[in-house]
């Protein structure tokens, strides 16, 4: 694609004017959004209003003189406008681990004439961790796993009472039609739990549509949040009364404050919460989640897929002869919002690039992953990514000592 058609798509695009909102450092092109997105321009401000005003000033009236008591509520409902749920049905809490323990015990216990769960083999491993974590406490629970390309209808029967999934591989960027795999799991009688780690921000959702019963999700990817920003936990409304969470703390309490000897949970979504909140870092995610307010979510999957698509046209066009090879569904509606490219010197490659200011990700043991976050992400950046990856391929550069030697985090 040539200069001039590159920069017409970006003056065209409806999402342009996003970029603004975001802090991107001069010389990087950045494409992990898909694992830390980048810091949207109104945290400083509103971190700063929290830090100086609210704790030096207010104290510890700021608990409900500022809101700070019910924002794993309040921030829960604007959430819930991106992933498609009605308020009074997600909170800000927790990390996705805790968050997931949370729910599938909530389903194995809601299920509890059922005693298998169902999970897929290529799940993120710490999805699966946490699964191993719930079998050695309970010798009775059976877990099965689905492997790639195999029909869930293979594991499931009247003994499955919940079936946790990914609605985006974090390593092939795979979409899974969320609406059907529900319906396939109610089928059989099961409870499912979606992880939406890789598709909450960028791909739309309809969690309240497609009849979901939970789901759980991090917060500092797509939607920004900065790092370790508190995950989400969804759950329909229609479970309310029948769920219970095995970490009862105070603040999933019916009445927190009437200090009372026995636990009694809340019957509405607080009972997924459990102890005291990190005011600041939800103050920090609470700008980059209202930044979705003004945002359609179908011009985000629109732009996502055209990103994509565009990568992938210049990389082939530009690396042939390389060894590098897509990974994952090539139909754009069947992926999520990142590229994964495979080859068997990936982390090398991807430290080069790194150094030449294009920031993406490596995962073991032969991934390269792009993400393609649309709010700040520029057709001209995509292009220019793909013509430093040719160069670095090219010169061999990826092949000097200090891009060989491993990393601790990658």
């Amino acid at each position: 694609m040539n200069e001039q058609e590159v920069a017409a798509l970006d003056r065209d695009d409806p999402l342009a004017a996003q970029r603004e909102r975001f802090h991107i450092p001069d010389g990087v092109i950045y494409l992990d959004g898909h694992s830390l997105g980048a810091m949207p321009q109104a945290v400083r401000t509103e971190v700063a209003t929290a830090v100086d005003t609210e704790w030096a000033e207010h104290l510890i009236t700021a608990w409900r003189r500022d809101g700070w008591w019910r924002l794993p509520e309040t921030l829960g409902d604007v959430l819930g406008r991106v992933i498609g749920a009605a308020p009074g049905q997600a909170v800000v809490t927790d990390t996705t681990s805790i968050n997931l323990h949370k729910a599938l015990w909530a389903a194995l216990d809601a299920n509890s004439d059922r005693p298998v769960m169902v999970a897929e083999a290529g799940s993120f491993p710490a999805d699966l961790y946490i699964t191993e974590g719930l079998l050695a406490g309970r010798p009775d629970l059976e877990l099965r796993l689905l492997g790639e390309g195999q029909a869930i209808e293979e594991l499931l029967d009247g003994d499955v009472a919940v079936v946790l999934l990914n609605a985006v591989d974090y390593r092939s960027g795979a979409f899974m039609d969320m609406a059907a795999m529900t319906a396939r799991v109610h089928d059989a009688g099961s409870l499912v739990v979606w992880d939406l780690c890789h598709a909450a921000g960028a791909v739309p959702l309809a969690l309240d549509a497609w009849d979901v019963d939970l789901a759980v999700g991090c917060t500092y990817k797509y939607l920004n949040g900065g790092p370790g920003t508190p995950a989400f936990l969804y759950a329909a409304e229609r479970l309310h009364r029948q769920l219970r969470q095995p970490l009862s703390g105070w603040w999933s309490h019916a009445e927190p404050f009437a200090f009372e000897p026995g636990f009694r949970a809340d019957n509405g979504i607080r009972k997924f919460l459990c102890g005291t909140q990190p005011v600041l870092s939800l103050r920090a995610l609470k700008p980059a989640l209202e930044l979705f307010a003004g945002v359609d979510m179908a011009e985000v999957r629109a732009k996502s897929m055209a990103l994509a698509e565009l990568f992938i046209a210049e990389v082939e066009g530009r690396c042939a002869g390389h060894g590098l090879t897509v990974l994952g569904p090539r139909d754009p509606a069947a992926r999520g919002s990142h590229v994964a490219l495979v080859h068997a010197e990936a982390f090398a490659i991807s430290q080069a690039l790194i150094a030449r200011g294009v920031i993406g990700d490596f995962r073991g043991p032969d991934v390269m992953r792009f993400g393609m976050a649309p709010l700040y992400v520029r057709y001209a950046d995509i292009v220019q990514a793909a013509e430093i990856l040719v160069q670095v391929m090219d010169n061999g550069e990826w092949r000097e000592a200090r891009f060989q030697t491993p990393a601790e985090v990658t």
